[in-house]
């Protein structure tokens, strides 16, 4: 079984060398304020006061606070895909390693983004919102698509459901769930819907060889544990060589 390392079809655009290190410092203070407190709580003032600079140079870089989500978003998406695509190449041999990687990566993306932020970018900024949507549709398909189509090669994955039948099935559940009115209602975050979802996505797709191989992977996992836990147990009751001295 291999697959194939993840081949970006368009390269990501670059910014200009003399603006890059200045304008990726604002996108990243405007990152961490977005996501954590929501697109229309923040101010460019704010930013700008933060960062310690001008408006006028802010707003040299990004012309508007839209602008700026734009970058935002596009910086995000960028990370999210450098990662994912990391993944697929390092688990070039292992379907069910690279799923549960997968899995721990979107989770780890989503924990950023906080209620606030898809509520706002939904109400405020509703083209973006809809980009937002379109992008990830694409990072699931490319993504989950392919791992899919290499697991049902290899007996991890169903082979009685079409590979496109369960992406579509991924992204119907993203998309019914992973918006503001249908997380508050579960009491969801970005994280833990993302981590459900695809929990259950994936148990419903893997075959009994890909469930054992599961189960055996978290026995193993557990066993790891437990004797990391019983070696450290054995080396703090061990008297020290100048007790016993």
């Amino acid at each position: 079984m291999t697959i194939q390392a993840a081949k970006r079809t368009k390269a990501a655009p670059s910014r200009p060398p003399a603006e890059n290190a200045a304008a990726q410092r604002m996108i990243t203070a405007a990152r961490c304020h977005f996501f954590a407190h929501g697109f229309r709580s923040v101010t460019m003032d704010d930013l700008a006061e933060e960062l310690g600079m001008s408006k006028k140079t802010l707003y040299g870089s990004f012309p508007s606070k839209d602008t700026l989500l734009r970058a935002v978003l596009l910086d995000k998406f960028q990370s999210v895909e450098m990662d994912l695509d990391g993944i697929m190449a390092d688990c070039s041999s292992d379907v069910l390693t690279a799923l549960q990687r997968l899995l721990a990566c979107m989770q780890h993306h989503t924990e950023e983004i906080h209620p606030p932020f898809v509520r706002d970018i939904r109400r405020e900024a509703p083209d973006i919102f809809q980009l937002v949507e379109q992008r990830r549709r694409q990072v699931i398909e490319r993504t989950f698509g392919r791992l899919f189509e290499e697991g049902r090669r290899g007996g991890i994955i169903r082979k009685d459901i079409s590979a496109r039948l369960m992406i579509e099935t991924l992204l119907g559940a993203v998309e019914a769930i992973m918006n503001p009115p249908k997380m508050a209602e579960l009491g969801l975050t970005p994280a833990t819907g993302y981590a459900a979802i695809i929990t259950v996505i994936l148990e419903g797709v893997l075959t009994e060889k890909g469930r054992l191989g599961k189960t055996r992977r978290r026995a193993d996992k557990e066993t790891g544990r437990k004797g990391d836990r019983e070696k450290k147990i054995r080396e703090t009751a061990r008297p020290s060589s100048r007790g016993d001295a």
